[in-house]
């Protein structure tokens, strides 16, 4: 039976725009899996590590047949191709995919945690994700349209023309 997932995506290395849309494309390739919503770009200021560019960010919406497991592997292979080098945390980077949501799962195992445990407080993940899903819910945490109410400090910018 398919599964609904949604994957965050950002980049700010080696032409930001280009990488997520050819990490679309790679997405909408893996195995049993197709890609269904994608939001539009939008420009954000790092967090943690301040000294480096602005990170573009999206959200996909995709029906996979994968494990949640099996996703993440296969996500970390696309950041592998994508050149992404893991040097220290928040570092800058030329492709970062995380698994949101993953049906209605919470999961914290092997590495893998579900729902994101920082998506909630960052309106960069949570914009692009209301874009293709305005009702959804994060599990243990509510409606994400209230989490994005409580993140209006944070200054987030679409990029017109980049979809």
């Amino acid at each position: 039976m398919p599964h609904i997932a949604f994957i965050g995506l950002g980049s700010n290395l080696e032409d930001p725009h280009s990488q997520l849309q050819r990490a679309f494309a790679a997405l909408d390739k893996l195995p049993g899996t197709r890609l269904a919503a994608r939001s539009s770009l939008y420009r954000s200021a790092p967090l943690g590590c301040l000294d480096q560019p602005d990170f573009v960010n999206a959200v996909a919406k995709i029906v996979t047949d994968l494990t949640p497991q099996a996703l993440l592997q296969a996500l970390l292979q696309i950041e592998h191709q994508h050149g992404r080098e893991r040097t220290f945390r928040n570092a800058p980077r030329t492709l970062d995919l995380d698994v949101l949501l993953y049906d209605d799962v919470q999961l914290h195992k092997h590495g893998l945690t579900i729902p994101h445990p920082q998506m909630h407080l960052r309106a960069f993940v949570l914009q692009p994700l209301l874009e293709i899903a305005p009702d959804v819910s994060i599990p243990g945490v509510g409606q994400a349209g209230l989490a994005l109410a409580r993140c209006q400090d944070q200054v987030l910018d679409r990029i017109r023309n980049a979809v």
